[in-house]
Formats: structure tokens, C-alpha cells, sequence
């Protein structure tokens, strides 16, 4: 028995669509993280980037469970003194909907320059329209 490494240049990377309207925020970040790493594939190796591109819509009508509309709170610290910015889901949601999908998808992936290679295969788009059509994405169900 020999243990089966799949090339990377053996597989051709699909391209995926997930409408992320009216779904929980961390169900379509699982999805997608699942996607970009290649875990839906039996071809599955955790140090190779053999997942697929993934094109998320809808961003901005993605959907938070309990109080997280107005209690979980993003921080980010600049190293200055006083340059701690806080924001709430609200305040991202009105000014970058698509970050809340990109924030939650990087803390799914691995912290290293593999995860930040396969983050790259994310597209998000707030609204409906996208510009990838040419690729023919297939749709993922929820």
C-alpha cells in the first residue's frame, strides 16, 4: 500500500456560488472554508491548496444569531496610543457588508501562508451581482 499524494496540477479548481441571503453568518463561513481547503473532495491533503474558488453573495443580507447585531464587537489596535478602533457587526455591515464574511472565513482557515494563499479564492460581493459569470459557478446548497 502506498499513500496516494494528488498533484496539484491533476486537478482543475471549479468555481462555486453561495447565496448567503436570509443564512447564519457562521453556517456560510463553515461552508465556504470547507470549499477553499478542499474538504468536500476525497482527495482531501491538509499541507496542499487543492480546494475550489468560492463566490459569496449577497453579503450584506447575511444573518446573526441572538444579540450579535448589537453586542459582538471587532477590535482592531494600530500600536499608537488611543488607537483602538471598536465596531460592532451593525457598523460593519452598513460601511463593508463583505467583511463580515471575509473575517469569518480567515478565522476558519490556517494561520499561516497556506490559509492566506487559499483566502485568496474568496470572492464576496455585497449584492446580488457578480462578476464571474464567465466561470460558471455551481451552486451550494445550505
Amino acid at each position: 500500500m502506498k499513500t496516494f499524494l494528488p498533484k496539484i496540477d491533476m486537478q482543475r479548481r471549479k468555481w462555486r456560488i453561495i447565496d448567503a441571503e436570509g443564512q447564519v453568518l457562521g453556517r456560510v463561513a463553515e461552508k465556504a472554508a470547507n470549499i477553499l481547503r478542499g474538504r468536500d473532495k476525497p482527495t482531501y491533503t491538509p499541507h496542499l491548496d487543492a480546494g475550489d474558488f468560492v463566490v459569496v453573495i449577497n453579503a450584506a443580507k447575511v444573518r446573526v444569531t441572538g444579540r450579535k447585531e448589537t453586542d459582538k464587537v471587532y477590535t482592531r489596535y494600530s500600536g499608537w496610543r488611543g488607537g483602538l478602533k471598536r465596531e460592532t457587526v451593525a457598523d460593519v455591515r452598513e460601511k463593508h457588508p463583505e467583511r463580515l464574511i471575509m473575517r469569518a472565513v480567515k478565522g476558519m482557515l490556517p494561520r499561516n501562508r497556506l490559509g492566506s494563499k487559499m483566502l485568496t479564492k474568496l470572492k464576496v460581493h455585497s449584492g446580488a451581482d457578480h462578476t464571474h459569470g464567465a466561470q460558471q459557478p455551481e451552486p451550494v446548497t445550505l
